[in-house]
């Protein structure tokens, strides 16, 4: 049973009545960011419940040292940690001496939360009764800033009901904070001074071991009958922490307010011993706007990105919904304006996975911002990798491989590998082919010829050179086998001719090949720098021919498919309809020996590639390996259900693509995995939309020509999204009669729409 407590609306998230069973799952679900920051929906007030405190920086972390049972040679030092940053959001409450805390308080109704997306606020209220039986009425609203991304702000109002009561709020700032994932409890901040200045408090520490340094800050004021009060009664101060007390006579009825600003200010953007002076022109700026003020430009920036990026369904209020959360937090995550940056797994949900960049982004994340963005923010995605490159030849020859052999990273801060699952970081090697996949796309898609000579080729060489070196010749089967690996699908691990890699992998040879032909004919100069640089001879470049010539794929004759790996057929093959339900999700119920040995398949595998490389097959092939693979799958991972409703689509299985909209769209908030309150899924987020983009709205780049095959589920009246095209702003509205096309004024763009051309002006 998928919980179902979200409120169905299509511009927030909403939650009506308290209940501490909750707590952690709507910290997840209501969390805020701004691309430089964010923070889980914590209670600015004390709560002894159960909770999960999160607040992160952008960029900053910790190298926790690996911990593993038995060493092996090859594993990365350390795992990165996304760090819980010092936090700033805490404002304490005492009502006539006793403290306001919901575990604590009584007859509490009205209880609501709500996270507008649409103009990017959170809101939380509540009647509640305190243990010394003061019934208050509390209001708090809360932002991080789109327009000054170091700053939030908080509007804290408190009214007493049924008496007159003395109430104290102490706003405070607090880097006594811990990662619930840390491996040895090591120490990962460093606090080296706090100070404070009538009512702004300053805390500034550094991380251990990587030395980010960063202030904390915050500055509040209290408002009650007409009168501003910002000079603190008291403040408290220990070599940790920071607060201020504001303390006020509050008559019964009449309503106390606390206005705070606060944030981070970091030594990647700043002069380390600039930071106070960074923190105090800021809170200069926005306490010149005031809150409402900086609340209406938070309002106008959200309307700017929802401009581009909103997706609107008529009809379907739930899919609304979900498809506007999963946008909403690819916003919150990464905005495009630091190539340093990318996008977590997590965002600013949690700490789980560590590392701020997998596979996800090249495979998932990329379309969705090369087409709601523009592609300067695709390209930074991409400079990222290429700025990573030296690491990730460093990362191959950790494991052995020479000659400028390239392997990325499965999970990384500073391209570094940083996981240290053996099985995982060894073997999950299918990342490399996703990193070339993206180059291949956005150039595909934007027409920019430029990355490829100016950074990609370089990319595509040390990946060409890591497959060539990882595949063995077997003269049993007179073909480069691939052994000992682990595909998409990670409850198969170690195994030998994952399809999808060995696919891939021929592939990417087969692309670097290409393009080196390419950057010769077209950019010479860039050709002798490159070739020189890596020393590149045809014998070797014959040999990555030979190689992707000579790949072994599984086949099954029986079947007429290809086979997921080797053993594929070995294994017990009952369908997933036939599991107990009370079974599932089987990774929370069967032993990892269980699950390795079964045929149950965590996310598309083979099926990726048929995703990735559709023009490569016919769709009757496409369909005997959907038929064959998808009732194995139980969609245990977030990147699966997306693949697969693309594929339904495509197909012209409505009721399965839509089925399978509704659960990469409404992943989180009806909790299909049991794992919510551990954070959100972000970069499966962007499968969503590719679900609707691509899947319902058939949208493909071939031949160089922007191609549709639009479809729409019965559940919907129409649906309509913009993409940005070339620099061209095309928008498609689909509804059950027929499909129209707008295009922004200029030069006149010709697409295909179900085959036929099309021309649009």
């Amino acid at each position: 049973m998928n919980q179902n407590y979200i409120q169905p609306n299509p511009w927030s998230i909403i939650e009506e009545g308290f209940d501490k069973e909750r707590v952690k799952s709507s910290e997840s679900l209501f969390s805020i960011g701004n691309g430089a920051m964010g923070q889980r929906a914590n209670f600015e007030e004390s709560y002894s419940g159960p909770t999960f405190q999160g607040s992160y920086i952008a960029g900053v972390y910790y190298p926790d040292k690996t911990r593993v049972g038995w060493w092996k040679n090859g594993y990365p030092e350390y795992f990165a940690k996304v760090l819980n940053a010092p936090n700033w959001i805490g404002i304490d409450v005492d009502i006539n001496g006793t403290s306001l805390d919901l575990a604590t308080c009584s007859n509490i109704k009205n209880f609501k939360r709500e996270l507008n997306m649409k103009e990017g606020w959170y809101r939380r209220n509540f009647v509640a009764t305190t243990p010394n039986n003061v019934e208050v009425e509390v209001v708090a609203t809360r932002f991080l800033s789109l327009s000054y991304d170091e700053i939030g702000a908080i509007k804290f109002e408190i009214t007493p009901l049924n008496s007159d009561a003395e109430i104290v709020l102490k706003p405070y700032l607090d880097a006594g904070i811990t990662n619930e994932d840390s491996n040895w409890d090591d120490k990962f901040w460093n606090t080296t001074k706090i100070t404070s200045e009538k009512n702004r408090a300053f805390i500034e520490s550094h991380t251990m071991k990587t030395n980010f340094g960063i202030c904390t800050f915050m500055q509040a004021k209290m408002m009650y009958g007409g009168t501003i009060n910002e000079i603190p009664d008291s403040i408290d101060k220990n070599e940790l922490s920071i607060g201020f007390a504001f303390s006020q006579n509050v008559k019964k009825g009449e309503r106390i307010s606390l206005i705070k600003f606060g944030g981070y200010t970091v030594d990647r953007n700043h002069d380390t011993d600039q930071l106070t002076k960074a923190s105090n022109t800021i809170l200069d700026k926005v306490s010149s706007l005031g809150f409402d003020a900086l609340l209406e430009e938070q309002k106008k920036a959200w309307a700017n990105v929802w401009e581009m990026s909103d997706i609107h369904i008529q009809g379907d209020v739930k899919a609304q919904q979900g498809i506007r959360f999963n946008i909403f937090q690819l916003n919150q995550t990464y905005t495009g304006t630091d190539s340093r940056l990318n996008i977590g797994p997590k965002g600013f949900t949690g700490e789980k996975y560590g590392g701020s960049t997998y596979w996800d982004t090249e495979a998932y994340c990329l379309p969705f911002y090369m087409a709601t963005k523009n592609q300067e923010v695709a390209r930074k995605l991409l400079k990222y990798r290429y700025n990573h490159l030296d690491k990730a030849i460093e990362n191959a020859e950790k494991l052995g491989f020479k000659n400028g052999a390239a392997l990325y990273p499965m999970v990384t801060m500073n391209g570094e590998e940083c996981h240290n699952e053996w099985e995982i970081t060894f073997e999950e090697i299918h990342r490399n082919g996703a990193i070339a996949f993206a180059i291949f796309n956005y150039t595909r898609y934007t027409q920019d010829f430029t990355y490829i000579p100016e950074m990609g080729l370089e990319v595509l060489i040390g990946i060409a050179r890591f497959w060539q070196q990882r595949v063995n010749w077997s003269s049993h089967r007179n073909k480069y086998v691939m052994l000992g690996v682990t595909g998409p699908n990670e409850y198969e691990n170690n195994v030998n001719n994952n399809w999808y890699t060995n696919y891939i992998a021929k592939w990417c040879l087969e692309y670097a090949l290409e393009q080196l032909e390419y950057v010769q004919q077209n950019y010479p100069n860039d050709y002798k720098r490159v070739i020189e640089k890596y020393k590149l001879t045809n014998v070797e470049t014959d040999l990555w021919k030979k190689v992707a010539d000579q790949m072994y794929f599984p086949f099954s004759e029986k079947h007429g498919v290809y086979l997921q790996q080797d053993g594929f057929l070995d294994k017990d093959l009952v369908r997933v309809a036939d599991l107990d339900k009370k079974e599932r999700p089987i990774n929370q119920h069967w032993s990892w020996d269980r699950i390795l040995r079964s045929p149950y398949i965590k996310q598309a595998d083979t099926l990726q590639g048929f995703y990735f490389f559709e023009d490569h097959f016919t769709d009757d092939e496409l369909e005997k390996h959907f038929d064959f693979y998808e009732p194995y799958t139980v969609h245990e991972s977030s990147l699966s259900p997306c693949v697969h409703s693309v594929q339904a689509a495509k197909l012209d299985r409505m009721d399965q693509a839509y089925t399978f909209y509704l659960r990469t769209s409404r992943l989180d908030l009806d909790d299909y995995n049991k794992e919510v309150e551990e954070g959100l899924h972000i970069t499966s987020m962007a499968g969503t939309w590719m679900s609707i983009v691509e899947g319902f709205g058939g949208m493909r780049v071939k031949n160089e020509k922007l191609c549709f095959a639009p479809k729409i589920p019965e559940q919907w009246e129409s649906y309509s999204f913009k993409i940005n095209f070339r620099d061209r702003i095309l928008k498609v509205m689909v509804t059950q009669d027929g499909t129209t096309f707008a295009i922004d004024p200029g030069d006149a763009l010709e697409i295909l729409v179900n085959g036929e051309s099309v021309l649009l002006s």
